[in-house]
């Protein structure tokens, strides 16, 4: 694997390339999709189902009854249900730090003024199926909404070969108290979230990861509900000084790969030593013996960068502008290093840290920002699950002194009804 400068940035354009640019074929794909569900609603779900999933779906089918807790747990080996209880608490925990503080006082006048939180009517978490069953994105997205007070949660999931929805993802469900399953998957399912059909009620939010097919069917909703962000391949930075472990370095750079083929993968360093030798890994067994090979070679091969940086200006310079979903600080200080980070989905400190922690039970979110996003927008988050408002109740006084001022405001801006709604109440 070749080590690159970090001040190549025609050798780094494919891992500082951002946003979300499905193909044309895609775009039309995921239009005509959704128009069909709009169209036709449970017959169109059904059809899309029967072709992709599952040949034998019925519409009875649609909706899946969750067991009780007891009766799912039974479904999942204990270590399994055990690790998915601790990972609940965990969360829970988390996001329930991130609850806002209210906020309501009077001025000097009193006037009063507040910022109001409001947990959501109804959200929709989109939980992948693909090679493998993902109960983690079941805590992730559905826990946090849990903790801010939504009150209808559904979760809708693509059945398995056999039309079930796997048992793992059964139990997640039980666990966090999820009000609805669905095994649909695919852009349908996120129309069928986000205009309703006559068994899928709307929602108000859709959240939760996805192919490229359900990515841009949340942009093409966006507008008739709320979504998350556009979440696109699995992306990791590890910033690497002479303290760090090559074995660990490449361990997380492998790790990521095995995500997607589409993943993009990096490793910055002023230590080309140490870059070398990871490259040494990557190139041997190390780099090739994950059990999904395949799709590793294929990272590796494509989209993967060992940057060398002459001093740390460089390696804060890779950071800013890749932006990555996961930062891992395998660093000797990596307390100097937080406060001049900027842009990143979510930091991990630490050789006692991998970025798995946060996929699985540090309690943070594994939703996190791709492409280039974490520039503007968070990873999921119980905020995501509130809507604000402010309110103000002006005071007598506040009003007979503002009433002058804001007419004035008013007729500057050609407004002369907004004008004449503070006279009417500036004399009294």
């Amino acid at each position: 694997m070749k080590i690159v400068e970090a001040t190549d940035r025609e050798a780094l354009g494919g891992l500082y390339a951002g946003g979300w640019n499905p193909s044309a074929a895609v775009v039309e794909s995921v239009r005509a999709i959704l128009a069909d569900v709009r169209e036709r609603g449970d017959d169109a779900l059904l059809d899309y189902t029967r072709r992709w999933d599952f040949a034998g779906a019925s519409l009875e089918m649609l909706r899946v009854a969750i067991p009780s807790l007891a009766d799912a747990r039974r479904l999942v080996p204990d270590a399994i249900a055990a690790g998915l209880e601790l990972a609940r608490e965990r969360i829970a925990d988390f996001h329930r730090r991130q609850l806002p503080n209210p906020i309501d006082y009077r001025a000097a006048d009193g006037t009063r003024y507040a910022f109001l939180s409001r947990p959501l009517a109804s959200i929709g978490a989109y939980v992948p199926g693909g090679s493998a069953p993902l109960p983690s994105t079941v805590l992730m997205t559905v826990v946090p909404a849990n903790v801010a007070g939504v009150e209808r949660v559904v979760v809708v999931t693509p059945p398995q070969g056999d039309g079930f929805v796997n048992p793992a993802v059964l139990y997640a469900c039980a666990l966090t108290g999820v009000d609805e399953l669905y095994a649909v998957g695919g852009a349908q399912a996120i129309g069928a979230l986000a205009n309703g059909t006559a068994t899928i009620a709307a929602v108000d939010k859709i959240v939760g990861p996805g192919n490229v097919y359900v990515t841009e069917a949340k942009r093409q909703v966006f507008g008739i509900c709320g979504i998350d962000g556009l979440a696109g391949p699995s992306e990791v930075l590890v910033v690497a000084d002479a303290s760090a472990k090559p074995e660990l370095v490449a361990g997380e750079l492998v790790a990521q790969a095995e995500h997607d083929p589409l993943a993009r993968v990096a490793a910055v360093s002023r230590e080309r030593a140490l870059l070398e030798r990871v490259a040494d890994l990557l190139d041997g067994p190390f780099g090739r013996a994950s059990g999904r090979d395949e799709i590793v070679a294929r990272v590796l091969d494509e989209r993967a960068w060992l940057v060398h940086a002459a001093d740390d200006d460089e390696m804060l310079d890779v950071i800013d502008r890749f932006a990555p979903e996961h930062l891992a600080l395998m660093v000797a200080e990596p307390d100097a290093w937080v406060p001049k980070i900027r842009r990143a989905g979510a930091i991990f400190v630490g050789d006692h840290t991998p970025v798995a922690a946060g996929d699985y039970l540090a309690g943070t979110n594994h939703t996190l920002p791709t492409s280039g996003a974490a520039r503007f927008s968070s990873g999921l988050r119980t905020a995501d699950f509130l809507r604000s408002m402010s309110l103000v109740e002006n005071s007598p006084a506040r009003m007979r002194a503002d009433a002058g001022v804001l007419a004035a405001l008013a007729d500057f801006e050609g407004l002369a009804a907004h004008a004449r709604t503070a006279r009417m109440r500036g004399s009294g």
